[in-house]
């Protein structure tokens, strides 16, 4: 389930190759996030004490179900970040945050579980009008023209993955050992359902980002902004001595914020090639 951003810092301490830093602030909030560069950098993680294989699982990593109106209370577990591309372009990412990510399982077998995780859709507005949609998978994603999507009045829905988070533009079963590739059977599978609608709207934090400065401005004056300009890890760092099966582990290190999201891109994809789909792809119980 969706998480509140700053209870990910409040459960967590600062390490660098496993060990504690000093001269941290305290508390270490979403205002202050950003002096950890000066302390290790993109070395930054921010580690679970208990580890993540702690058992019984703290609670805090489960995330928070939203309500019958799709709100997660008070906390605040997506950031909308607007960039004007200029010449009628906008693209409205919206960053999802989940404290852990369960991987997926292969021949019995999980790989990919770490703590802290970042997913996003970003939505391309071109004079105004919606016209494209990228649905973040992983390492890679999809993208769809708006028209393609099933929505909910003039908002597309994303189907979120069973642990894992991975946005899709349809529900049921998909395989994406081929990135970007969404088959409804293959070897690394996610699955999604129309479960608990999400309305991430209700519980977020609304910036605009300049990619003149690579700046982020709060649109509410009382929004914390230094976060966003951390370079660290939202999670711990892969175990040492992590045993591997072709370059896979079932413990891996936590991911990067949103600036590292392909911000600056010019395609709906944040990379070449990008291919927009004008239609959803069948997986398993749903067509297009």
């Amino acid at each position: 389930m969706p998480s509140d951003i700053q209870q990910q810092l409040d459960h967590t301490v600062p390490y660098v190759n496993w060990t504690s830093i000093k001269g941290v602030q305290s508390p270490l909030t979403l205002n202050n996030l950003d002096t950890l560069n000066n302390l290790g950098n993109t070395s930054v993680y921010l580690t679970s004490p208990n580890g993540i294989d702690a058992k019984p699982q703290p609670t805090w990593l489960r995330g928070i179900i939203p309500d019958k109106d799709g709100r997660i209370g008070n906390g605040r577990g997506c950031a909308i970040i607007v960039a004007d591309r200029g010449n009628g372009t906008v693209d409205a990412f919206y960053f999802y945050f989940y404290a852990y990510n369960k991987g997926d399982k292969v021949f019995g077998m999980e790989f990919g579980d770490h703590i802290g995780d970042w997913e996003h859709n970003m939505i391309r507005f071109t004079k105004g009008q919606p016209t494209a949609v990228w649905y973040s998978q992983h390492a890679s994603g999809q993208a769809f023209t708006y028209h393609a999507l099933e929505k909910k009045g003039k908002r597309p829905y994303s189907f979120s993955g069973n642990g894992t988070h991975a946005n899709y533009a349809t529900s049921g079963q998909h395989d994406h050992t081929i990135p970007g590739v969404n088959l409804p059977a293959g070897f690394l599978m996610d699955y999604t359902d129309r479960g608990v609608l999400w309305d991430p709207t209700l519980n977020a934090y609304f910036y605009t980002y300049d990619s003149q400065t690579a700046g982020f401005e709060a649109v509410d004056p009382g929004d914390p902004v230094a976060w966003l300009n951390f370079n660290g890890k939202w999670g711990d760092d892969q175990p040492p001595g992590e045993p591997e099966i072709f370059g896979e582990a079932k413990y891996v290190g936590g991911p990067n914020g949103p600036k590292f999201k392909g911000l600056e891109r010019k395609l709906v994809c944040p990379s070449k090639p990008c291919i927009v789909l004008p239609f959803r792809i069948w997986s398993g119980n749903s067509t297009a």
